[in-house]
């Protein structure tokens, strides 16, 4: 069984770096975006299985990034969990009328509830 791929956009370093170190080391292969264009065109050429997408990054932000997923055939299938780091009024329901599968506001996800979610949208742990 290959390894899952998920692609992360997100354009803080910090944060990308601690997931990408993070699923890794739970068996997925991560291929990160450092912003909404590059994200729109790396889902589009690198196929993710699940997209990690941050609301507020560069050029195209995330609400549009979305949009444009879930416009192409190519990745309209792809579950998106949404990452926001101020969870304002109004995201949570955009995101879901949008397509998102889950919505976490970074600043009180639980690491642990994040991983199930991927999980449970993969169908099952990583190889």
């Amino acid at each position: 069984m290959s390894r899952k791929r998920i692609l992360l956009v997100e354009d803080d370093r910090v944060v990308r770096k601690a997931a990408e170190t993070g699923l890794r080391g739970l068996g997925y292969e991560v291929v990160a975006a450092l912003d909404g264009e590059e994200g729109v065109r790396r889902a589009r050429s690198d196929a993710p299985d699940l997209i990690l997408l941050d609301l507020l990054v560069p050029k195209v932000g995330g609400f549009d990034v979305l949009r444009a997923l879930r416009a192409d055939p190519a990745t309209s299938g792809i579950p998106v969990i949404v990452l926001s780091g101020v969870g304002q009024d109004g995201d949570l329901e955009q995101a879901i009328e949008l397509g998102a599968a889950a919505f976490f506001v970074k600043g009180s996800m639980s690491l642990q509830e994040l991983v199930r979610r991927i999980d449970d949208l993969l169908g099952a742990a990583a190889a």
